[in-house]
């Protein structure tokens, strides 16, 4: 019997081994139709590849993880394709492998290449630098100045290169590029994230080579004067600009010329984003495109006058040119920034395919722009210019790329109003579609998301693309003459109604939606979703809409948070039982309130602690209470540099659930879950605590290696032991019995004791 038994068994197994074979060579051979259709799309995946790999890099640690991944996909990829036998499959799989090592190798190799050294901790110095690059914040009466020190007379270790800001008040004429300058500065190592999902800019700095930042102080002297002056020709023409056209129209003008944006009030700026109409202020595809058509509709038209050119055929050559010719002279003169060079290569590959006859707005030409970005800049991948640039011009490619999309806006033979209708049809479709693919990369990066900024672009891009440019292009030539006082009239008027409805749209009721903290995971299943929706071209694309529907959930299910520390443990903001949002200290800047709201999920100002009932605050202390998952959280944090009687302090730390101070607490005042000290907030970085959740996270992750963040390294520990230094007032604190603490007229010397050691 049991003889019999096993041939059974053996014929039942080799028949399932059968079958699956057989389902695996029906599903490989599914897959292969798939991708035989779409053959044209697939190089598309491998800029995408790249990118991938330099966002993994970010992601992960530390050179341990660095260097599996690294591994990993080198041996799927070599793999893959050695054991390939033929199909698009195993290739593509490779050389997605591949590409995605690649990106990782860039990424990692750079950051080592940029390598200077970081300031250690905050110090007055005196600097002596050239100065590399000079720009004017008349808006806020500033000029930054980047500096390559020379020479240094400070404590610590000297960087190479900093930034530092001046009053434009009194600056001599000779601070200029190319000057060698000497100034006594205030400077502070390149900041991190003060909370989580906040801009940071330590890691920025670190890749632009700036080891410190801070504020200089007058005089500022001039060692050597620059050799010609020192204005290079963006300087002149910006300020030739502002010249002509003062305050908020001058800046905007300037900013579509050269890409300098200080001029620009922030009360305007700030309007103009809200309006979603800050990409016009960025010099991106629609400044290149328009100085482009201008330069070659000029070309053609003056060249046009000779017959003897006119009739040789050859002027759409002449004008492609000289096309070309502008868009890198433009390139170059806004600064080279990453949406400038890509437009630049992508109105070059226009041009070139316009030469050569070949259909010229395609996916493939916006992958070698960025392809062309991520070989030299690949740590632009993690910066919110590059995604927003690369999300629009892709979304608005690809939706013209759709057979309906195209069937419906192509030029039909009909009448002309028929035709202007269609005509803001288009625009309004493209807008709406360029709103819903930058909304998930605004919430990630500001945590704001605009609702009619479609509508906005309908008026604002036509606007700027055929009366401010061209008027303003006129101006500047005319200037030359002496005759451009009607150009700068037309410019003028025509910003002044692009403010106008900046402003408008700006304070419209639900213009902006402010949302908490995207989670990282969210952001890229959404990011996944839609490349997968823009780059395939068969029914399979519509795949793309799951994962960006569990991004889009995910991120709305996300709670916000319900307290927020910075960095420096000095400023938190609360939110109570009723969704207000109230911050600890009453004099806060408008920096430190803005950031506190974004992160908050707060469009608007916020309130202040001491003027809620929830919390009971007085000079040195808050303490507050909050609901969440049907318990009480007491939280107490401090808010002066004061002495405070350790022994009735150390039984309210006791008493509270979270304590918060941006000084080092005494062992004995320890929270029943939470202390954020300075010691562990120097550990942690700026935090976020979720009650409902006990969610607590944190800007420094446990082991992170990443180069700026080990640059800090040395200081966070020497942070542990310095000793703080508290100012005593003469004057009355207020009713500090509120806590049981005695006033301090009545504090004994042994009372006299001293939160921080």
């Amino acid at each position: 019997m049991a003889s019999s038994a096993a041939p059974a068994s053996s014929k039942a197994s080799s028949a399932l081994q059968t079958r699956a074979r057989h389902g695996i060579a029906l599903i490989h051979a599914r897959i292969e139709r798939r991708l035989e259709a779409e053959r044209d799309q697939l190089v598309l995946w491998v800029p995408v590849a790249l990118g991938a790999g330099v966002a993994a890099w970010f992601v992960l640690p530390d050179p341990r993880s660095w260097t599996a991944a690294l591994l990993v996909a080198l041996a799927t990829g070599l793999a893959t394709l050695a054991t390939a036998r033929g199909g698009r499959a195993p290739v593509l799989l490779g050389a997605v492998a591949l590409g995605f090592a690649i990106g990782l190798a860039l990424v990692w190799a750079r950051a080592e290449r940029v390598a200077a050294p970081v300031l250690a901790r905050p110090t007055i110095a005196w600097v002596t630098g050239e100065v590399e690059r000079v720009e004017p914040l008349p808006a806020r009466r500033l000029v930054r100045v980047t500096l390559a020190v020379r020479a240094w007379d400070g404590d610590g270790r000297a960087p190479t290169r900093v930034r530092v800001n001046l009053e434009a008040d009194g600056l001599r004429a000779g601070v200029a590029r190319g000057a060698t300058v000497r100034v006594r500065a205030r400077l502070m190592p390149p900041a991190p994230a003060a909370v989580p999902g906040a801009y940071d800019f330590a890691r920025v700095a670190w890749f632009a080579g700036l080891g410190a930042s801070g504020r200089g102080f007058a005089p500022v002297t001039v060692v050597t004067p620059a050799k010609d002056g020192g204005a290079g020709v963006r300087e002149r023409l910006s300020a030739h600009i502002e010249a002509r056209l003062p305050g908020s129209a001058g800046g905007i003008a300037a900013a579509l010329a050269t890409g300098d944006t200080g001029a620009i009030d922030e009360p305007d700026a700030e309007a103009m984003r809200r309006a979603g109409l800050a990409h016009l202020l960025s010099v991106s595809g629609l400044h290149i495109t328009a100085a482009v058509a201008l330069v070659m509709w000029m070309t053609l038209r003056v060249l046009a006058l000779s017959p003897r050119l006119a009739l040789t055929g050859r002027l759409p050559l002449v004008a492609a040119a000289a096309g070309a010719v502008a868009a890198i002279g433009y390139t170059w003169l806004t600064g080279a920034q990453v949406p400038t060079i890509r437009s630049c290569v992508a109105a070059l590959m226009v041009l070139v395919a316009l030469a050569l006859g070949r259909e010229a707005l395609t996916l493939r030409l916006v992958a070698v722009g960025a392809l062309v970005v991520l070989l030299a800049w690949p740590e632009a991948v993690a910066g919110a210019s590059f995604q927003l640039s690369f999300a629009a011009v892709t979304a608005i490619v690809a939706l013209h790329e759709h057979p309906r999309v195209r069937g419906w806006f192509v030029v039909h033979d009909e009448s002309r109003w028929r035709g202007v209708l269609r005509g803001l049809a288009s625009l309004l479709v493209t807008g709406v579609a360029v709103e819903l693919t930058l909304m998930p990369i605004a919430v990630f990066h500001f945590h704001q998301a605009g609702l009619y900024g479609a509508f906005a672009n309908i008026v604002a891009i036509p606007l700027t693309t055929f009366v401010v440019m061209p008027a303003e292009a006129l101006a500047l030539l005319l200037d030359a003459v002496g005759l451009g006082a009607v150009g700068w009239w037309v410019a003028g008027k025509a910003l002044a109604v692009l403010l106008w409805i900046a402003r408008s749209v700006a304070a419209a009721p639900g213009a902006v939606t402010a949302l908490p903290v995207m989670p990282h995971a969210a952001f890229g299943a959404i990011v996944a979703g839609g490349l997968w929706l823009a780059i395939w071209r068969t029914r399979w694309r519509y795949a793309g809409l799951l994962p960006v529907a569990i991004g889009t959930v995910w991120t709305l299910a996300t709670p916000v948070p319900d307290l927020i520390v910075t960095g420096g443990g000095r400023h938190l903001a609360l939110r109570d039982d009723a969704g207000r949002v109230a911050i600890l200290r009453d004099r806060t800047g408008d920096y430190m309130r803005d950031l506190l709201s974004e992160a908050g999920g707060l469009d608007g100002e916020p309130a202040l602690l001491s003027e809620e009932g929830a919390a009971q605050c007085n000079r040195d202390l808050c303490r507050m209470e909050r609901t969440a998952a049907g318990r009480r959280w007491r939280i107490l944090a401090t808010r002066s540099s004061d002495l405070v009687p350790a022994a009735a302090f150390v039984p309210l730390c006791h008493d509270a659930d979270v304590v918060v101070s941006d000084r080092r607490l005494p062992h004995r005042c320890r929270a029943r879950w939470l202390t954020l000290d300075r010691t562990m907030l120097a550990r942690t970085g700026g935090v976020a605590v979720t009650f409902a959740t006990q969610r607590v996270t944190t800007v420094r992750r446990a082991g992170d290696a990443h180069p700026w963040i080990m640059a800090t390294a040395l200081p966070v520990v020497a942070a542990r032991g310095r000793v703080s230094r508290f100012v005593r007032r003469d004057r009355p604190r207020g009713d500090v019995r509120d806590y049981g603490l005695p006033s301090q007229s009545r504090m004994s010397g042994g009372d006299r004791r001293r939160i921080s050691e």
